[in-house]
């Protein structure tokens, strides 16, 4: 086995082969003063089952491309199998055309991907889970939620009994659900409109949260703009305390001096972006889930009960 970083995340590369008891593999990963990309594996890969891990938050176009390098080096290199380890899916978003005339660049993604040589993908918490059947390759899809929750008992709610879990917005109702059930909760929707990319206006709560704890669910935030607008909705509405956790905490600047002056006590996420922090942020690492799901994909084992909700 061995173990490949882009540079679009190394710390949770370095965790992750920690984890695992395993070197990174020597390779040479950067850019030529013109903006290309340039990749050297520095040691015999060849025969390995190679991981490369790199997921493509922004700045998307160049951590997609370097990894699209990244596996063309290793493929060249004689590897037996490569896995693109891609923790956040870059253009997940554009799965569909919802507009005339536009395309679906996460199905492009992946026909680019396949092209390259990548053999296998591990990924987690897909904007819609249904960007798996994009590929024609083996795809395995984890979940965060198992490690969130399992964080969000031991640190922050104790009482079950009074806690309401929201989702932000209609399209994601199918994920809050899920950590409803897993929770044992109620579940609550907040009705929102999009005025711009980065502003919202929530304008209704469908749901008791009047003296409730409530935990907002999504997939990930980026300007904030969602969480923030249902964020004071729900507070007009009489919530208690209000904690949020996505899975993907791709934050800007202006995200987090929204965090900062929300009514959200803690953004709960996973740390599987670099920008994934903040005054707020409480962030915890999914370094030992994709550690567990490498060493069964390579030792041929099932890797079922870890994305199992």
């Amino acid at each position: 086995m061995k173990l490949i970083s882009g540079t679009a995340h190394p710390k949770l590369a370095q965790d992750i082969a920690s984890v695992m008891g395993l070197p990174l593999c020597d390779a040479t990963v950067n850019t030529f003063p013109d903006g290309e990309s340039f990749v050297q594996i520095k040691e015999s890969i060849r025969g390995a089952d190679a991981f490369i891990i790199q997921p493509t938050c922004p700045p998307t176009n160049h951590n997609l491309m370097e990894l699209l390098v990244m596996v063309d080096a290793v493929r060249r290199a004689s590897a037996s199998r490569i896995t693109a380890v891609m923790p956040f899916y870059g253009y997940a978003r554009q799965d569909r055309k919802d507009k005339p005339r536009v395309p679906i660049t996460s199905k492009l993604v992946a026909n680019l991907l396949t092209a390259a040589g990548v053999n296998r993908i591990l990924t987690m918490d897909l904007h819609a889970a249904q960007i798996q059947g994009f590929f024609e390759i083996p795809v395995d899809h984890l979940h965060s939620l198992p490690v969130l929750v399992k964080h969000l008992k031991e640190k922050y709610v104790h009482n079950m009994d009074n806690l309401v879990v929201v989702s932000p917005d209609i399209g994601g109702v199918k994920n809050a659900k899920s950590y409803a059930n897993v929770l044992g909760t109620e579940l609550a929707i907040v009705a929102k409109q999009r005025i711009s990319a980065t502003e919202v206006d929530a304008h209704a709560v469908i749901g008791n949260v009047d003296g409730k704890d409530v935990l907002m669910i999504d997939d990930m935030t980026e300007s904030g703009g969602t969480l923030c607008a249902a964020a004071k909705i729900l507070k007009e509405h009489g919530a208690a305390r209000i904690f949020a956790g996505v899975s993907h905490g791709v934050l800007n600047d202006k995200a987090r001096a929204r965090l900062a002056d929300s009514p959200i006590e803690c953004l709960l996420t996973s740390d599987s972006v670099p920008m994934a922090y903040g005054d707020n942020v409480d962030t915890v690492s999914i370094a030992p889930l994709l550690a567990q799901a490498i060493a069964n994909i390579h030792n041929n084992d099932s890797v079922t009960h870890l994305f199992e909700i």
